[in-house]
Formats: structure tokens, sequence, C-alpha cells
């Protein structure tokens, strides 16, 4: 249990990543891509001193191949430094205000949405949210945070999204297995590319989300984060956090399935962000409901700088979108997923069954490496010999 809460905010060598999906992929109806798998747990990476190359091929998943390079410190060709240049003076300023604006109206808006309110709470596991208010506060809290989540993504240069949404060919013995049932879905499932993945799903369904504890303290974003219902978690904490937040989780999804009025959960099972041509292994906690799931793929095509927070720092990522004058994104959304039985009693295998779907519907290739994995190769590329003591870091 306590490695399925870890990371949900989270022995051949890897095949060389292919090149990045056009616009045009169709999926196929027949999941015949290489399923990858690390070796020896990236233990051998610090003995025997491997390339980089080497590294990029095992760990796959986190190479980014735009123009920015590796942790986006690649040399630039002299156009692109004369572009980045110009929206450093240019976009960049306007956007930061403008973007300031809409988290400072959006907060002003919390805050009066909730005056006189108390949050609902739960002190043993130190929850507390205002996402189970109704009235015309909750109405209000709703509809100006998917609008203004829209916004921002506007501000960030995603002037259109373009949504598809794709009815799966099932094999006629899932079909038969999948009785469908009332209800709406009790989380959404999604591959995790970009902070700016969270924005989207504000803007689409504003569900609940699952955040580090410190996020309920952080000016501004606190309170928002608590209209949004975020579950709270402890990342190094104790195993009994992690147990008590999974029971959380499980509970919001039930409720989310059985009651129309109550926000839904927002996981990203994989447990950290990729490249945006992969699926990591899923975590279980969004399946232990026992309830449907809603998959949704997304993907950011690029031309200069890829949208991926997978291989660079933050700031250097925030500072690198605003500069782009256009940024992409493409939304695949599936049907509701209905477990059957077989699939209820085992969320291991709901949760293969959904990852596996997810990557055939988004021409996605399953790779078995995880965040462990993906610390190793940050340490490689940060210069760190000390990479045995990354994998002491490695989830069980």
């Amino acid at each position: 249990m306590e490695s399925e809460l870890k990371d949900m905010t989270s022995s051949s060598p890897l095949e060389p990543e292919p090149a990045r999906r056009s616009h045009d992929d169709g999926a196929s109806s027949k999941d015949d891509r290489p399923l990858l798998k690390q070796e020896n747990s990236g233990s051998a990476v610090a003995a025997t001193g491997e390339s980089l190359e080497e590294l990029e091929k095992k760990f796959a998943a986190y190479v980014r191949h735009d123009v920015y390079g590796p942790m986006g410190r690649g040399e630039l060709p002299l156009t692109e430094k004369f572009l980045l240049g110009l929206a450093l003076v240019t976009l960049v300023p306007i956007r930061v205000l403008v973007g300031m604006i809409v988290l400072v109206v959006y907060y002003l808006i919390c805050r009066v949405c909730t005056l006189f309110l108390a949050p609902n709470r739960d002190q043993d596991q130190e929850q507390e949210d205002y996402a189970h208010m109704g009235g015309w506060r909750r109405a209000v809290i709703v509809a100006c945070g998917r609008f203004l989540s829209r916004a921002m993504l506007f501000v960030f240069g995603f002037y259109w999204i373009n949504e598809t949404y794709r009815i799966p060919e099932y094999d006629s013995k899932s079909a038969a297995e999948s009785e469908e049932e009332p209800g709406r879905p009790g989380a959404i499932v999604s591959n995790h590319v970009s902070y700016v993945d969270i924005l989207y799903h504000m803007s689409s369904s504003f569900p609940s989300f699952v955040a580090k504890r410190s996020v309920a303290k952080l000016p501004l974003v606190g309170l928002i984060s608590k209209c949004l219902g975020c579950v709270y978690v402890q990342r190094e904490s104790k195993s009994s956090d992690f147990k008590g937040v999974a029971a959380v989780v499980t509970e919001r999804a039930r409720e989310a399935h059985e009651n129309e009025n109550a926000p839904m959960m927002m996981l990203f099972p994989e447990g950290t962000t990729t490249n945006g041509d992969f699926l990591l292994p899923f975590k279980t906690g969004a399946f232990l409901a026992k309830a449907p799931v809603l998959p949704v793929i997304l993907r950011y095509p690029y031309q200069r700088f890829s949208p991926a927070w997978d291989s660079i720092s933050g700031v250097r990522h925030v500072i690198f979108l605003l500069c782009q004058f256009v940024s992409y994104l493409e939304v695949i959304r599936l049907p509701i997923y209905y477990p059957n039985e077989q699939e209820k009693e085992d969320p291991k295998l709901f949760a293969d069954n959904v990852r596996r779907l997810m990557a055939r519907e988004g021409n996605l290739i399953m790779s078995d490496i995880g965040l462990a994995e993906k610390r190793i190769y940050h340490a490689a590329l940060n210069g760190n010999n000390r990479l045995p003591t990354v994998l002491h870091q490695k989830e069980d």
C-alpha cells in the first residue's frame, strides 16, 4: 500500500526511443509494441560506469529530444537564441503579469466563496477541503475554476486544444466480460507529462488531486487546492500515513462514483512524469475502489521546446515554456472503463488492463522503469558519482 501512494501526485536494455509522434498517428487495434524493461534495477549503472548514451537507451522514457537538449542545457542554434531572447524581453513579462492576475483573481473568488465557512476536516488524516460544500458557492468555484484554468493555459501559449473522443475496439472476450453499470467514474486516470496536465484537467472536469501536504500552506495556491478538494500526502512519511491516504483516495473514488455531486479524483497512476512517448507501470491506488475510471491521454506535439517535465528543472521549464510563442496539446478521451468482476477483485489486473488500453489507443510505448530509475538518470545528468545512494530510494 505504501508503494501505491508514494508517487500518485507519481531486464533487457531499453530500445532507443522512437521519433516523436506526428499529429496523424493512428491507434492500432492490436497492441504489438514491445514491453521495455530496465536491467538489474539500475545497480549496473553505478557499478560499470555506463556512458550517457547507454543510460539514455535504458531510461528512454525520461530523455529529452527537443532543441534544448538534456536538462534544457543543450547548445542552442543561433536562430533559437534570437527567438529566446526576443520572447524574454517581450512575451514573458506580459505572460507573467497576466498569469499572476488570473491566479489572484481566482484566489479572491475562492476567498469570497469560503467566507464564514469551516472546511470539511478529517483530523485523523490531517485532510481538509471545501470541495464537499454545495449550493451557489461550490457552483461558482467550479465554474470560475474551469474558466480561469483554461485562461491560464491560454497565457502559457496553449491557444487551441485538440480533443478527440475515441471508441476503442475491444476484443469480443473483453466486451463479453465487461458489464456496464450505472454511475459516473470514480476517478480520472491520465498519463503524466507535465504540470500543465493539472491545468488541463482543472479546465476540463475540475477534479481533486493528490498533492504534497506542503501545498496546503502555500500562499494563494493553498486555498485553491482546498477548494479543489486535494488529498494531501507527506511523501517522506511513515507507512501508516500512506495507508491512511490510500483509504481517503479509495473512499473519495467510491463517493464520486455513487454521488454525482461529489468531486471526482484525478490520479496519475505512473507516479512521475515522462517525455510523453512512454507509459510507465501503473500504481494501483486509482483502482482500489473497484469503481469505473475515465482514461484520458495527453500528448504535447512540439517544434522547439517540449512541454514534458522529464529531466529539466522547474524554473528553467517555466521560463522556456513562457518563451514559446505557441504550444500544442492533444487530448484523447476514452469511454468510461467499467471493471469486470475479476478486475474488481484484482486491482493490479484492473490497472494493467487500463494501462494497456491507454498505451494502444495513445500509441504509447510501455516501459517497466519507474521513479527510482528517473533519479538515477537525473543523478547521471548532474554528474553525481554517488549513484548507489540514489538506489536506496527505490520503492518496494
